[in-house]
């Protein structure tokens, strides 16, 4: 138990004061969320156009979405971001190629047998 009965006058500095000033209307990553969507809607847009195929659709917007996810989480998104779409959509173009070859001879093979 404690005996000691001194008692200490609390002292306090005087109150400091500083003013914050609201900063613009949105924060940087949101500006640059907009702009990232906006640039992989673009790119998407002229990809679907160019490739003509219906087929196609599905495995390039899953490239898109695989080079957006890799291209969000480097320093520079906006510029990452084309150069990994093109090589995810050859990627991608070349895979469906494979399959519909795959898919022609396996055709071939059953009506044959």
């Amino acid at each position: 138990m404690n005996t000691n009965k001194n008692k200490v006058a609390a002292r306090f500095a005087p109150e400091t004061r500083f003013e914050l000033r609201p900063v613009g209307g949105t924060p940087f990553r949101a500006n640059l969320e907009n702009e990232f969507e906006q640039l992989k809607a673009r790119l998407l847009a002229e990809e679907l156009e160019l490739a003509g195929n219906p087929v196609l659709n599905a495995p390039i917007r899953r490239a898109a979405n695989e080079a957006a996810a890799l291209a969000w989480v480097t320093f520079y998104p906006l510029l990452v971001f084309p150069e990994l779409f093109e090589e995810k959509i050859g990627v991608a173009v070349r895979q469906a190629q494979r399959q519909a070859r795959v898919y022609a001879n396996s055709r071939e093979l059953v009506t044959v047998a």
